[in-house]
C-alpha cells in the first residue's frame, strides 16, 4: 500500500511519544483538545474528496476546462488518501492517550458539488483552512513532540493547498511567503456549514459568515455579507469588514458599507466582521475574539494567474484580449503548398524543384515562416 510506510513511521512518532504519558500522568488537556479537533478536521477533508471523486465523471472535468480528467482526478484521489491516513494515525495517538476521538461526524457537501469549479473552489477553501487550523493550533500545543507531528502533517497540507492553486488556473501557486493562523473557533466559522451532526466538539464555533457577491472577487469589488449576527440588532453602520491576509501583522478595517478589496491583494484572505475598526492582529493568541460579530469567511483575490495553471487548465479563467496560438500538423504536401504560397511562387512552382528551398511535391521543405494568412508558421521538415 502506496502509504504504509508513511503511516507507520508517523504513527511510530506519535505512539512513541504517548510513552512518558504513562509517567508524567495524562496528556495536557490542551494537546488532546488540539489532536481530536485536528482529527475532524481531517475526516472532514478527507469526506469532501471521497464525495467529490464518486460524484462527477471524466467529462465533468473535461467541461471545466481540464487539459485531462486524470490531472485533477489524480491530485484528488492523492489529497483524499493523505487526508485519510492523517486521521487515522492521530486517532491511534488519541487512543494511546487514553482518550477516545470523535468518529459520529456526518458531513455534508450537496453545496460546494453542484459542479467541477465550485468543487475545486472548494478544495482550496478547504486545503487552506486545513493550514491555518494547523498553524494556529500550535500555539496550543504543550509538548514539543506533539507540535512536530502536528508540524509534519502541516507541510503536507501546505503542498496540497499549492496544488489547487495550481488546478484553479487563476491562482498563483504560491501566492504569499506567508499563510495566516486562525484559532480553533475561526476555523469552525468555515467547517461547521458542512457538518450536520454527531460531530460533538467542545469548541464554541464564531458565527458562519458567508459572502452573497457572484462572479469573480477582484481588487476594486464592494463585498457584501451574509450572517446570522448581522440582523439589525447592532446597526450596519457601526460595523466593520476587516480583510486578513498571511504576512501583515494588522487587518485592514474598513466600514461594512465601504468593505471593497484593496489592490496589491493576492491570493488567500480571511474577512471578518468585527464591531469597531480596530485592526485585528495576525496572531490567535492576541487577536480580539470579543470583537468579532461574524467569520471569518475566506476569499481567493486572484491577481497574478501563472503558466503552470494555464497548462492545467485551458480556458476556466474565461477569454482575454490577449491572442492565442496553437499548433496544428499538416500534411507535408500541404505545407510545401503554403510555403509556395507565401513565398509567392508563380504557376510554374508546380512543376519547379523548390522555392526558396521548399518543394511543391511533397519533398522537404528547408523554410520556416508564416503563411501567406499569418495564420499557420511552417517549420519546415526534410528525410532524415
Amino acid at each position: 500500500m502506496r502509504y504504509s510506510s508513511i503511516f507507520f513511521a508517523l504513527a511510530a512518532s506519535l505512539l512513541a511519544s504517548a510513552a512518558p504519558a504513562r509517567f508524567y500522568g495524562k496528556r495536557a488537556a490542551s494537546d488532546v483538545l488540539v489532536f481530536k479537533f485536528a482529527d475532524v478536521l481531517e475526516q472532514l477533508e478527507s469526506s469532501f474528496y471521497s464525495q467529490a471523486i464518486a460524484k462527477f465523471q471524466d467529462s465533468d472535468f473535461t467541461s471545466a476546462g481540464f487539459t485531462s480528467s486524470q490531472l485533477p482526478v489524480e491530485q484528488f484521489k492523492s489529497i483524499q488518501s493523505d487526508e485519510a491516513t492523517h486521521s487515522q494515525v492521530l486517532q491511534a495517538a488519541l487512543k494511546s492517550f487514553g482518550e477516545t476521538p470523535i468518529t459520529g461526524c456526518q458531513f455534508d457537501f450537496s453545496s460546494a458539488l453542484t459542479d467541477v469549479p465550485t468543487m475545486a473552489a472548494t478544495a482550496r477553501v478547504v486545503e487552506n483552512l486545513g493550514v491555518a487550523a494547523y498553524l494556529g493550533g500550535a500555539v496550543l500545543l504543550t509538548d514539543p513532540v506533539l507540535l512536530t507531528a502536528a508540524g509534519s502533517i502541516l507541510t503536507v497540507e501546505a503542498r496540497h493547498q499549492t496544488i489547487l492553486n495550481v488546478l484553479s488556473s487563476t491562482g498563483t501557486a504560491i501566492p504569499s511567503a506567508f499563510d495566516m493562523a486562525l484559532t480553533p473557533s475561526e476555523v469552525l466559522a468555515v467547517a461547521s456549514p458542512f457538518v450536520t451532526g454527531g460531530c460533538d466538539i467542545p469548541i464554541p464555533a464564531n458565527t458562519p459568515l458567508s459572502l452573497t457577491n457572484t462572479g469573480t472577487v477582484a481588487p476594486g469589488t464592494l463585498l457584501t455579507f451574509k450572517a446570522s449576527s448581522i440582523n439589525g440588532t447592532v446597526p450596519d453602520s457601526s460595523l466593520f469588514c476587516q480583510m486578513l491576509i498571511g504576512g501583515a501583522s494588522m487587518s485592514i478595517p474598513l466600514p461594512l458599507s465601504q468593505c471593497v478589496v484593496p489592490d496589491g491583494i493576492n491570493g488567500p484572505v480571511a474577512v471578518f466582521v468585527t464591531s469597531d475598526g480596530n485592526p485585528l492582529v495576525n496572531n490567535v493568541r492576541d487577536r480580539a475574539q470579543n470583537k468579532i460579530v461574524a467569520g471569518p469567511t475566506l476569499a481567493f483575490i486572484d491577481t497574478q494567474p501563472q503558466m503552470l495553471g494555464q497548462l492545467a487548465r485551458v480556458g476556466a479563467s474565461g477569454t482575454s484580449g490577449a491572442q492565442s496560438t496553437t499548433t496544428q500538423t499538416i500534411s507535408p504536401a500541404a505545407a510545401s503548398s503554403i510555403v509556395a504560397s507565401a513565398g509567392g511562387a508563380s504557376s510554374t512552382a508546380a512543376a519547379t524543384p523548390s522555392v526558396n528551398g521548399a518543394s511543391a511535391s511533397g519533398g522537404p521543405n528547408l523554410v520556416t515562416g508564416p503563411s501567406a494568412d499569418g495564420k499557420i508558421t511552417v517549420n519546415g521538415w526534410k528525410n532524415i
